[in-house]
């Protein structure tokens, strides 16, 4: 039975306070738990994001057993979206600068554009999700393998490729060390992880079914109501969480929160559930909000790559991404433009501005050297180079 209006709107709005505040007690609490199982700092992080990523996820798995394919696949890889732009951009532009080790760009860069392609090629038709999950797990296990080794070289690899791996593990897990400490749990915490988990899935569950209860109602299309509306909603917390940590100069633990919540809402919010479920007939609208997070994933790690972290253009130019986007769904959900005048106009712009941001630049047009990196923050030290400023740097 549908919701109406009068009862939607104070169930949505009420859900989503409870949901996101039982969010915080959740990640703090798996945190100490955590750190009692003496996980490695890298694992810690992926916990404490996957946590975070609970009112995401649970949002999601609601809408596709509810059969609102739309829905389900637009709060995943549209909260993906919006992720890249408020904590990397946004990050980037309250900070002022976010400073990378290459080593940290490339350890989360390989898997997070791995899984974002994989990503496309499922909603696209072309790979069911029960081989995306097992073409995922290919690098994401490794991935998650490499992080519990706490900066051990892995057994069976090349030395060259093992040291490489237990550098740019060391190099992430120092600044996460200072990010996340949180206290030994305790038999209590436990009981408590458990009633937070509990009242985020409900109240997120509600949040879902009284959304897409006001979307039929005003005639919102499904991908607006899952890829705006409640991925908007479901990602605050992240946001707030990666703006803090950016402000407080730790880049490597913004860049992991970003791609380890993105990698995680298509683990758990799409593959899994859509392999029980199924994702539907392929569309467009889904279509193209995969390939915006694809297409913004890799623009952002290649900045973060060339110039060691992202400086408050950089920012500006992925929030301006991610308005071109949400206008570029608008016009296609609601049929203003034709499919492909609405998706690629728009795409093809964007593409071409960030390709000449990172287009070499002439000498005399480089902008004049960054301002040197904080102590507490993620500098390149091991390098010995200052991190390079990117164009319209200030």
């Amino acid at each position: 039975m549908s919701l109406t209006p009068p009862v939607a709107v104070p169930v949505f709005l009420g859900s989503a306070l409870v949901s996101l505040g039982m969010s915080w007690v959740l990640v703090s609490r798996l945190e100490r738990l955590a750190e009692r199982a003496g996980l490695s700092e890298g694992l810690l992080g992926v916990i404490a994001a996957l946590a975070a990523d609970a009112p995401e996820i649970t949002s999601a798995v609601t809408a596709l057993a509810h059969h609102q394919q739309r829905v389900g696949a637009g709060v995943v890889i549209g909260s993906n979206v919006f992720n890249l732009a408020a904590l990397l951009g946004l990050g980037a532009v309250v900070a002022g600068s976010i400073a990378l080790h290459r080593h940290v760009v490339v350890l989360g860069g390989v898997v997070s554009v791995w899984i974002a392609g994989v990503c496309v090629v499922m909603v696209l038709g072309f790979l069911s999700p029960v081989a995306g999950i097992i073409v995922t797990g290919l690098v994401f296990v490794p991935y998650l393998i490499a992080l519990g080794m706490d900066g051990r070289p892995l057994p069976r690899l090349p030395r060259r490729l093992a040291g490489w791996l237990a550098t740019a593990v060391i190099e992430e897990e120092a600044e996460l060390a200072e990010a996340i400490h949180p206290p030994r749990g305790r038999p209590r915490d436990a009981f408590v992880a458990v009633a937070a988990l509990v009242l985020v899935v409900t109240a997120s569950a509600a949040m879902a079914v009284a959304a897409v209860a006001l979307g039929r109602h005003y005639a919102v299309p499904g991908i607006v109501t899952g890829g705006v509306v409640l991925a908007g909603v479901t990602s605050l917390p992240n946001a707030v969480a990666a703006v803090y940590l950016a402000a407080k100069g730790k880049g490597a633990a913004v860049l992991s929160t970003a791609l380890n919540s993105n990698a995680l809402n298509v683990i758990a919010g799409l593959m899994l559930p859509a392999a029980i479920t199924g994702l539907g007939r392929p569309s467009s609208q889904a279509a193209l909000v995969a390939g915006w997070y694809a297409g913004l994933t890799l623009f952002a790690l290649a900045v973060a790559y060339r110039y060691r972290g992202l400086r408050r253009a950089a920012g500006f130019l992925i929030i301006g991404a991610y308005l071109v986007f949400l206008g570029s769904l608008l016009t296609i959900a609601y049929a203003i433009l034709p499919t492909a005048a609405g998706a690629i106009v728009p795409a093809a712009a964007v593409a071409a501005i960030c390709l000449l941001w990172l287009a070499p630049k002439p000498a005399a047009l480089a902008p004049r050297p960054a301002p040197a990196a904080s102590p507490g923050s993620d500098a390149p030290a091991s390098s010995g180079d200052p991190p390079v400023p990117d164009p319209g740097a200030s």
